[in-house]
């Protein structure tokens, strides 16, 4: 079946200038959303300054999601400490951005402690790796970019707040692949070193996970 392509909109300087603080402010304290008109569950996130709206993403998206977040629950356990959490803001302090990334890793310990502080989002020193799947609409701000001028999207902004691990599932027809960012560089806002695998092999997390993903059912979008 087709993916359903929606388009993802950005705020013009005109629709911000309207807004009553800052759209990092307003993000950061859940009320971005009240000054928007946006379908049901799509995700708003600042990237690199600009306000973006995602339409919500569809079932093959969120089943690579399942998928690893399977993974992983089924790994927990004394001497495996990771917690995952989906749909739960990162706020990039000092960058100005706020993500929602499709997928975050915690420590046990942290995980509870953002529990119990009952937290609205979550900030990169609490974060050991983000993993994001790429759709037709917004893969772009997920991607590592190419070309001059293109350093602000989610990839860069990853590299900036230091998160150590970053696993791009990349759905492209172009790529099929999963990438694994690793050794961040603040002041480029990059990642120094990958490693990928092909649709159909076996991603392996190195320590501190230690962990196989099988992606045997993973799938391009068609089209």
């Amino acid at each position: 079946m087709r993916e359903e392509s929606q388009d993802v909109k950005v705020l013009s300087d005109e629709e911000v200038s309207m807004l009553p603080d800052a759209p990092y402010n307003l993000w950061v304290r859940g009320e971005l959303d009240d000054y928007l008109d946006t379908p049901e569950g799509s995700r708003v996130e600042i990237i690199g300054g600009r306000v973006v709206v995602s339409p919500p993403p569809v079932f093959e998206h969120n089943a690579v999601i399942g998928d690893i977040t399977m993974v992983f629950n089924r790994a927990f356990g004394p001497d495996f400490p990771w917690r995952t959490d989906s749909g739960t803001g990162m706020s990039l302090v000092g960058v100005g951005d706020g993500f929602v990334p499709d997928l975050m890793l915690l420590e046990q310990e942290v995980f509870q402690a953002a529990r119990r502080s009952r937290v609205r989002t979550l900030v990169p020193d609490q974060v050991e790796m983000v993993v994001e799947v790429t759709s037709r609409s917004n893969a772009q701000n997920d991607q590592e970019p190419s070309g001059k001028g293109r350093g602000n999207n989610k990839w860069n902004g990853y590299a900036r707040a230091e998160i150590p691990y970053y696993l791009l599932v990349d759905r492209s027809p172009k790529a099929a692949r999963s990438i694994l960012y690793s050794i961040p560089d603040q002041a480029l806002g990059a990642y120094l070193h990958q490693e990928s695998w092909a649709f159909g092999e076996t991603v392996h997390l190195p320590d501190p996970f230690d962990i196989e993903i099988g992606t045997a059912e993973w799938e391009p979008w068609e089209g």
